[in-house]
């Protein structure tokens, strides 16, 4: 820096006036706060000093470059609001670190505040109240978007990353958003796939985004999940959706299938009139609660015999479903309340409904993701416990399972 620069900042006028100004009352930090020229000359300072470092370094390696004018930009922090001004080179190949190039908010306190509260599903205009409450700083709705976007790259990471090559019990279900498309509104589908590990710990698997719910879409998803390194899932739990066990025993064709019963059960009384609905499930729970498979079937058939006649359509799907419906059969009872429904994954979407509820429609797929990507974060920080009872369920999975597991330990 030249003498000319140093002398740009007088240090001793800066300090009385910054006293002054504290018997005057006004701020050390905020909009019009004591600190900001002082934070804005060291600032300046330093980049020019990595300018000058980054010249000397391309000088040496005979590349030609040299100063080009200055730049300007508006620049956020708790100290103040300023214009912070910095040379550019002519090569365009300075890549200042103290204060990169796109980056208008300059404390990463700031950032993760903001990132928090995106994260708890408060809107763009609940966050700036916040921010303006908290560090008396105005921030637009551009600025707090560009800001959650920093957690883009982490999620697409997070997304893509790889997977054990063995799960206990994976479970599939979807929740369905609204997203502003053009001058409309789309429903989005967010796929969500949870598994449980051999150390019995949940994790989020994967998050996909589709326009709707089909068979033929989670053939994808199942896809993806064997590419990124999953060789097989013993006990897969599923809601009633047509196709699904034939998608899954394309890619994992060892997999226990287990459909939801109490989808089904939802999907029964549908058809059902009010004033039948409870006798019928008095005569329904045999099915689904017998002691095995084939007593579960026995009483399926009186069910059809006192109801089938009346109501064909629940009691025929109830046959059509039952391989599937009656896989949880084949385990102790403790099992059996682990994988007879999609509850695990369904408990897991009332949490993250619970801040998205707020949202009438996202602005954009990428601002539905992120949400619930900084959602899934918040919520996994619990799951670090096995699943209760899991030395016992995971010696009764060995038992069905030897070989398979075997395979991956």
């Amino acid at each position: 820096m030249n003498d000319q620069e140093h002398k740009g900042f007088d240090f001793e006028t800066f300090k009385a006036g910054a006293i002054k100004g504290m018997y005057a009352g006004k701020p050390l930090n905020g909009e019009k706060g004591i600190f900001a020229p002082l934070l804005k000359h060291f600032l300046e300072s330093a980049l020019e000093g990595e300018l000058e470092a980054h010249l000397q370094e391309e000088k040496a390696d005979g590349i030609a470059n040299r100063r080009n004018g200055k730049a300007s930009k508006r620049v956020k922090s708790i100290s103040g609001e300023f214009e912070l001004e910095s040379s550019r080179d002519r090569a365009g190949s300075f890549e200042p670190l103290v204060l990169p190039k796109r980056q208008v908010i300059i404390t990463e306190e700031l950032e993760q505040k903001v990132i928090g509260l995106y994260g708890l599903g408060l809107s763009t205009r609940d966050i700036s109240k916040h921010i303006k409450e908290l560090y008396q700083m105005e921030i637009s709705a551009s600025t707090l978007s560009s800001i959650t976007d920093k957690v883009v790259p982490a999620m697409n990471e997070w997304r893509s990353r790889s997977l054990d090559s063995v799960y206990a019990f994976v479970y599939l279900d979807c929740m369905h958003y609204k997203v502003r498309e053009g001058n409309g509104v789309i429903t989005r589908a967010v796929y969500n796939i949870l598994g449980v590990s051999l150390e019995g710990k949940k994790e989020l698997l994967g998050m996909y985004l589709s326009e709707s719910e089909g068979a033929k879409f989670w053939l994808a998803v199942l896809t993806d999940l064997k590419n990124r390194g999953m060789q097989d899932m013993l006990i897969a739990c599923v809601d009633g959706l047509k196709g699904f066990p034939e998608a899954i025993a394309a890619i994992f064709p060892k997999t226990e299938v287990q459909t939801c019963v109490v989808h089904q059960i939802r999907n029964s009384l549908r058809y059902i009139a009010e004033k039948d609905k409870k006798p019928f499930m008095n005569d329904l729970k045999p099915v689904y609660q017998a002691l095995t498979k084939e007593q579960g079937y026995e009483n399926l058939i009186a069910l059809d015999e006192k109801w089938g006649k009346k109501y064909p359509v629940p009691i025929t799907s109830w046959y059509g479903n039952w391989e599937n419906l009656s896989t949880f059969f084949r385990f102790d009872a403790h099992i059996r309340r682990v994988i007879y429904t999609t509850n695990s994954v369904e408990g897991f979407h009332r949490q993250v409904r619970k801040v998205t509820k707020t949202k009438g429609a996202f602005t954009s797929d990428n601002a539905l993701l992120k949400l619930v990507y900084l959602v899934v974060q918040n919520i996994s920080e619990k799951w670090t416990m096995p699943l209760h009872n899991w030395n016992q369920t995971l010696s009764q999975l060995f038992i069905m399972f030897e070989d398979r597991i075997k395979l991956h330990l």
